[in-house]
């Protein structure tokens, strides 16, 4: 899983509350167990017509917006089924970062284990950055992980809250496997001991 350290980029505004699962991929595109291949979905029914062509009014359609790295968006974001080929989609589009006043549980979770930071912040800060992210293209905002702070465009600083040991999981690059690759040592050791003790099986 790659690191989390400091992260620059656009914002994209996505004012809406209960952001389902389904609406961020909808479930005609879960027959893949690839992580690869799924950010040209993203969001499939708010991007695109019933003809397949793009929707000029969406915001990852529109010009400043391609390639946000940041989705500052409302409330009970990721909600619906636990599909984690929603974070799958959203990383593969580019979306590092999910910046909201509250999350779904199981979407939260899947989250960090897919290398996305996903920041919970009170009402009046999500306005803010909001605001901020209306700038288009000027709308560059960097998350500090480390300091656990958002610098926006115009040099004001919002710090937020995260769990140290997520926080440690994003900054080394570890997900499940990795912790366990971790303790490697100790599970050789194990198992030398195991078979040793057990040599029949």
């Amino acid at each position: 899983m790659e690191k989390f350290t400091t992260l620059t980029g656009v914002a994209a505004p996505l004012p809406m509350i209960n952001v389902d699962t389904d609406m961020i991929i909808p479930k005609q595109f879960l027959k893949t167990i690839r992580r690869t291949g799924l950010g040209k979905h993203l969001f499939f029914e708010m991007r695109y017509d019933e003809a397949g062509e793009e929707r000029p009014d969406f915001v990852l359609n529109k010009p400043a917006y391609r390639h946000a790295r940041i989705l500052v968006t409302g409330e009970n974001f990721g909600c619906g089924s636990s599909r984690e080929h929603a974070p799958w989609a959203l990383l593969d589009f580019g979306i590092r970062c999910v910046i909201a006043p509250s999350f779904a549980d199981i979407f939260y979770n899947n989250c960090f284990k897919n290398g996305i930071l996903p920041i919970v912040l009170p009402q009046e800060d999500v306005d803010k950055l909001m605001d901020d992210a209306e700038r288009g293209a000027n709308a560059t905002v960097t998350i500090d992980l480390e300091a656990q702070e958002i610098r926006g465009p115009d040099g004001g600083v919002i710090r937020f809250d995260i769990d140290p040991f997520r926080k440690h999981c994003l900054l080394e690059g570890l997900d499940d496997i990795g912790l366990t690759l971790e303790k490697q040592d100790r599970i050789e050791a194990y198992e030398r001991k195991a078979a040793a003790a057990r040599p029949w099986l």
